[in-house]
This record gives structure tokens, sequence and C-alpha cells, in this order.
């Protein structure tokens, strides 16, 4: 009996090993009959859908959606860096404009840019960054777009979408790559020059994130245009919204769907969604008014028109680019979407950082800084970890981009993830600033960001649509190194081509399976003691880092593959599930982004602490999404279990920063210093007298400088060695010798420079006139002598 058992089992597994190994029996009895039931399972995928798909290149997300990701390949790509002339810029016309702009004055009176900054843009050309030299641009780098926009969004939001808008998805772009050399010719030398003021009009009422129900048309037909009564070119009816620049553009670019009932152009009627550029003084143009996006006034607004003739020259990329404006958009977003919100967002982020730390050194209560609180100390470490991961996946894709990508996956995970971690880098800095941060004013440096914040959230993708549904869903097909092959076999019409090319697929794929899953397990079990998945000469301090990921990437790529296995085309549906997969590769990528950025920068041991905090941060809310996803996979348990122990065999060891690193993080971030410098490097940051900026920089430096004085004063305090209040302690002290002239000088200085960080503007009572900075003493009514009064007592509390 056991012998016949042996033989039959040698039988089955000899008879399977032939079937595997020989092509022609796996593709008859294994490979189409897959095929047939993977053609079941695939959802309808629209011609939109599949256009986004093909867009953008597949870069380092690939790597780590192999499993194996190549470290040495992406440590070698160069350091992102300025040029000598983008540098200068930057140091020139950026710092000029910053120095401008007034965004109490800007939102709050003239509900739009000065004359004289709107000017100033066009003259210096900041509408001219991508274009190259040939047509009158400054042809910058991606990096130096992304510099430039993160500076100005650091000092006004509104500057900086009026400057960003024309650089990202709009016209300029899409002439440089689809237009034709007369329209090129023609009209970038005009936007370069500031001549032309671009829009683009996207967006419908009744159609946002899904273009493919676009209502905007236009009807190919023979008109009049320009003299001439009989020129082809097609009337053109839309309803746009959230156009920004609209109401004050002199070019519109224009998306709708394109049709031709008369065959006029050959023999389809649909033929597709299409681009247009109109001058906004075409006949039957309508616009002008404005949207008003939360306090923020930069120009948006809706536009539309009907039956608007114009001719067919007028189609970005003429005649041949009709039934190519999805795959445009899409090629172009790749990109635009790496730079724009990606840069704002950390500009709100390094804005929140400098001053968070600053004004919990300077602001006291109880006596101490109140930094010193571990409350504060919580969320100042946040701040700076975010920070620091958000500035490195910055410049990591836009090198991407300068090296020729389109990365149009890891161009989704930074618009996402920079932008909602900016959001709590700004909501972190308002609970630290308090009263302070709330009412709003001159003197408010942070208000109108946190009023803005939702704009970059909701704009390019709205977040929920990124995560729930771009992120892996386009990860998958675009990263995986099979899945687009077998999807693209099982749409090939031609039987035989088909089978030859999803049989190849397939062996792959099931070779790339099982190696994930066994890697899987083994990292999770071994991974410390194994050298080939860290790169050579890293830091030390890094190589835990290295082999961390190493291990999540080969769990992510084999846990996604059972994923799209057990639920093929359905997972598409499961957005929440997709959502924490697509969670996993974003942790993924903005860990390589911060290893990466140590390398590039030297590897400062000073900068260990923020490398620590967002590398064990982003570790451990990896190690949540993959217990969330488990959770809430469908199945019997077993199969979940099964799924849990090849990633956790020996539990879930990954723990978020603690304490003592927090503590370090903050400590960075309330001092002067290179740390301080480094972290948010490339923001304004004024000098002029009477910035609520510059009073602050200043109030921490006096902070610091007064630290031994304050010491000694508060000694002499509790010891009864000085009985005087107020301010009259320093007289006190300098009388008894407790301390020196110079810092006696030096404590008056921080009593008034304190006095003027913490005090915020007020109004008349009717909110009329102009904002007076609540400084001591210029303002006569007897409640502002109370309240006085009631600073002079907390300060004396403080003291």
């Amino acid at each position: 009996m056991l012998l016949f058992l042996f033989y039959l089992i040698l039988f089955i597994v000899v008879t399977i090993g032939l079937i595997l190994a020989v092509p022609f029996l796996r593709r008859l009895l294994v490979s189409n009959q897959i095929l047939k039931i993977f053609r079941k399972m695939l959802p309808q995928i629209s011609q939109t859908e599949q256009e986004a798909l093909d867009a953008g290149t597949v870069w380092w997300e690939g790597d780590l959606f192999s499993g194996k990701p190549d470290w040495e390949k992406l440590l070698a790509y160069p350091k992102p860096q300025l040029t000598a002339e983008e540098q200068a810029f930057l140091d020139g016309p950026v710092e000029q404009l910053c120095a401008m702009l007034d965004e109490w004055k800007i939102t709050h009176e003239l509900k739009d840019l000065p004359p004289e900054v709107w000017q100033f843009i066009k003259d210096k050309g900041f509408f001219g960054l991508i274009i190259p030299k040939q047509y009158g641009g400054y042809g910058f780098s991606a990096l130096a777009h992304s510099e430039v926009v993160m500076k100005i969004g650091s000092r006004s939001g509104t500057a900086a979408v009026t400057v960003m808008v024309p650089n990202s998805l709009g016209p300029a772009e899409l002439l440089l790559h689809y237009g034709t050399e007369k329209q090129k010719e023609y009209y970038l030398p005009r936007l370069a020059k500031g001549l032309e003021v671009p829009c683009f009009a996207l967006t419908s009422p009744e159609a946002g994130s899904d273009a493919g129900a676009m209502p905007d048309f236009a009807i190919v037909c023979r008109g009049e245009f320009d003299g001439n009564p009989d020129v082809l070119g097609m009337r053109v009816t839309w309803e746009k919204r959230y156009i920004t620049l609209g109401p004050v553009a002199t070019i519109l670019g224009l998306a709708f769907k394109l049709y031709d009932p008369d065959r006029l152009l050959g023999k389809e009627e649909d033929l597709g969604i299409t681009l247009a550029l109109i001058p906004t003084d075409t006949t039957g143009v309508n616009i002008g008014r404005r949207h008003y996006p939360l306090n923020g006034a930069f120009q948006n607004g809706p536009n539309s028109g009907k039956d608007v003739f114009i001719p067919m020259d007028w189609i970005i990329g003429g005649q041949e680019g009709i039934g190519q404006g999805w795959r445009m958009l899409m090629n172009c977003l790749a990109a635009g979407r790496s730079i724009s919100l990606p840069a704002t967002s950390v500009g709100a982020a390094k804005l929140s950082a400098r001053t968070s730390g600053a004004y919990s050194r300077v602001r006291v209560q109880f006596k101490v800084p109140i930094g010193y609180f571990e409350g504060i100390e919580e969320a100042l470490g946040r701040i700076g970890g975010n920070t620091y991961m958000m500035d490195a996946a910055r410049v990591m894709t836009a090198g991407a981009v300068d090296l020729g990508e389109k990365p149009s996956v890891s161009s989704a995970i930074v618009k996402y993830h920079l932008t909602e971690r900016g959001r709590q880098a700004v909501n972190d800095a308002m609970d630290i600033h308090g009263g302070k941060g709330i009412c709003i004013g001159p003197r408010n440096y942070l208000g109108r960001t946190y009023q803005q914040i939702p704009v970059s959230i909701t704009v390019e993708g709205a977040n929920i649509l990124t995560r729930n549904m771009i992120i892996f869903g386009q990860g998958a097909m675009r990263c995986h190194p099979y899945l687009l092959k077998e999807v693209n076999a099982a749409h090939d019409n031609n039987q035989e081509r088909a089978a030859l090319a999803f049989d190849e697929a397939l062996v792959g794929h099931a070779k790339f399976t099982l190696r994930n899953t066994a890697n899987s397990l083994f990292y999770a079990l071994f991974g410390h003691y194994i050298k080939d998945n860290v790169p050579s000469n890293i830091a030390l301090e890094t190589a835990v880092y290295y082999r961390q990921l190493a291990r999540f990437s080969a769990s992510f790529a084999c846990i996604a593959d059972i994923a799209l296995m057990r639920l093929g085309g359905s997972l598409k549906r499961k957005e929440r599930l997709s959502a924490r997969l697509g969670d996993i590769l974003s942790m993924l990528y903005l860990c390589s982004a911060v290893l990466k950025r140590y390398e590039d920068d030297g590897r400062p041991n000073s900068d260990l602490p923020l490398l620590h905090w967002s590398m064990q941060d982003a570790l451990y809310r990896m190690q949540q999404a993959f217990d969330e996803f488990f959770t809430n996979f469908p199945g019997h348990f077993t199969v979940v279990w099964l799924l849990r122990a090849l990633v956790f065999p020996l539990g879930k060891r990954c723990k978020p920063p603690a304490d003592v690193l927090t503590h370090e993080v903050a400590k960075l971030m309330m001092q002067p210093g290179a740390v301080r410098d480094r972290l948010t490097a490339g923001i304004y940051v004024p000098m002029m007298e009477g910035e609520p900026l510059a009073d602050l920089e200043d109030a921490l430096q006096c902070a610091i400088d007064s630290g031994a004085a304050e010491a000694k004063l508060r000694e002499a305090v509790k010891s009864h060695q000085i009985t005087a209040k107020g301010e009259e302690k320093i007289a006190q002290a300098l009388q008894l010798n407790v301390i020196s002239a110079a810092e006696a000088d030096l404590l008056r200085k921080l009593r008034e420079l304190r006095s003027r960080v913490i005090k915020v503007d007020d109004f008349a009572p009717d909110f009329g006139g102009e904002a007076k900075p609540a400084v001591k003493g210029n303002n006569k009514s007897s409640r502002s002598a109370q309240s006085t009064k009631t600073l002079d007592k907390n300060l004396e509390a403080v003291e």
C-alpha cells in the first residue's frame, strides 16, 4: 500500500512537472484555461482610464513593487541641484517678489495681488520658468520650479498659486509637448514675457474626476472666421468651474469632446476628448466672474461659451491633436503633479517648523518655555519629522522629472502624502500657537496658510480619490512587472499571439510570486543577518532601515499579488483595501527618499534624530496598514492567519518614535543652528524691522543669548534676594550685581521682543480701519490699558 502511494505521488509530481515544463502542454492545459478565467475577471476599462494607466513612466516605484529594490541604483542617481542661474533667480527676483508681498493686504483688503506685483511677475518672467530659452523663457529645471513655488508659498499662497499654474498643467506645458511649431512660436514667447495670462479649463459642474462624463462638446462644421466665410472649424459649447487665473486670463485652454456628425474629417463621429487654445476676447466666450476659495485671493472662477466658432488650427497640435486630449493631459499631469502642490505643501510645513520651534522657545507659561512641555514636544516632533520626510520626497521626485521621467505613480504619492502631511504640520503649528494662531491679522503668519490648506488637498485629483483609487490602482498596473502584460494579452484579439504572451507573463508572474512569498517570510525571520539587501558604503545608523524596507517591499509584492488573485477586478471597488496597499507603497517611497536625502546631504550626524523619527513613524504606519488590510481582507480566517504569518511571523515589531526621540527633535527645532536651517531651507525669512517673522527670529536668538541671565534672575527671586515686581526686577538684579549691565540689556530686549511676539492684532468694534498690532502703548482705550496690565502680570509670572 505504501509503495502504491509512493508511485502515485511520484506519477502526479512527474505529470505536473511535465505539463509545466513543456510549453505546448502548459498553454493547452494551464495557461489557456487561466486566460479564459482572467478575461471574465477583468473589469471594463474605459478609454480615459486606459489613457490614464498608459500615462507617464515608471521610476523607483517599480523597484519597490518588485519586492527586491536596487538600493545601489537609487543612491547612484545624482543629487538634484540648482544651477548658478537658478540660484541667482531665487536670490534675486524671487526674494524681491516675496518682499513685495503682504498676504494680509492681499487677502483682506485687495482680494487680489497689487497691480505692481502683477507687473513684476510678468516683467521678471515668472510665467516662463519652464519655457525653453529659445522661446524667451528660463528653461529652468523641475527642482528650480519647485524651489521657486515653495519659497513664494511660504510667504503668500495667493502669489504661489498665481506663479505655479502657468508653469504646471496648462497651455505652456501642453504646447511644449504637443503644440505645432506655429503654435509654439506664437504663444510661448508671449507667455514667457507675460503678454498672455493663461488658464486651463477642465472641470465641469457635472464631471469632476470623471472625465468620461464631460458634458462640454464641439461639433465639426464650416463657418465664417476672420472675414473668410468658409473656414473648417467647430462650434464649442462648455461650462467650466474652479478655473485658476480664469477671470484674468487672456488665453483659455479648453478640454471638450469633439463630434463630427457630417463626417467632414473622416468616417468617425465621436472623435474623443480634444484640447484647444481660445483667446478670451473671442466672441461668445463668457469669462470674468470669480469664485472665493477659502479666503484665497488668487484669481479663480467659472467660464462658459455656447456655439463659439473656432478654427481647426486652434486645436493643440492641430488636426493631429484631435482625440488626443486626455492622453496629453495625463502625460503632463504625471510630471506637473510632482512639482507645484508638493512644493507649496513643503513650504507650509517648513514655515510651521521654523515658527513653531521659535515660538515654543520664546513663549513662556508656568515660568518655562512652552516647548519644554511634553505635549508641545509631541506636536513639534511631528512637525519636524514630517517636514524632513516631505522635503526629501519633494527633492527626489523633482530630480526624477529632471532625469526625463514622468513618474505617474510617485507623482500621485507625493501629491497625496505631502499635502496631507502639510495639513498635519499646519494643524500642529496652530495648536502650538493657540490664541495667536486663530486671531487673524497682519501679524498672524499662519492663519491664511491654515485657511488655504484644503485647496491643495482638493485640486489636481482630490486626495480621497488619489489615495483610494489612483496610487495602488495605477501602481499595480504600471509597476507590477507582469500584470500589465497579462492584461494586454487578455485584450488582444489575436488568439495565438494572446496565448503566447499570456503564457510567458504567467510563468514569470508565478516565479515572481513564489520568490516574494519566500522572501517575505525569510526576511521577517532572518533579515537582520542578511547583507545582500543593504547597499555598500552606507551609514551604519541607517542599515537597519534598508533591511526593513527590503523586507516590507517583498511582503508588499507578495500580499498585492495574493489580493489581485483573490479579488481580481473587484479590488477596484474595494477602495479601502486598495488604499491600504497604496499606503504601504507610499511609505516605501517616502522612506527611500529620506535615506537618499541623508546620503546626498553628506550624512550629517546632527540630522539623525529627524531621520530616525521620520523612518520609525513611516515603518510603524506601514505595519499598521498591513494589519488593517489583513483585518478587513475577505476570506476564511485561516487564509488571513496565513497572510499574517507570512508578513509578521514574529509579531508586529515596529514601534512609533519614542518620547526620548521626539524630545531630541523638538530640542533641535527650538534652537538656532545648522539643523534648523537645513530643515527649513528655501523658505522666505524676512529680516525687515516690524516683520512678524523677523521679530520672532530676533526673539528666539535673544531667548537663547539671555538664558543664563534669566536663570540667575529666577534663582534670585526664588531665594527672595530680589523682591521687586515686573520690569523693576531687572533693575534690582543689576543693582545687587546678580546680573551684569549687558545681561540687563538683554533681558529688557527679550521682554520687549517677547511682548511683540505673543501679542495679536486688534480692530475697531466694527472691524473698520486698519488693524493695530497690539504693541504696548499704541492704544489709549481703558480696555487696552487693562489688557496691558494683564500682560504685565503674565510677564511678571514668566520672569
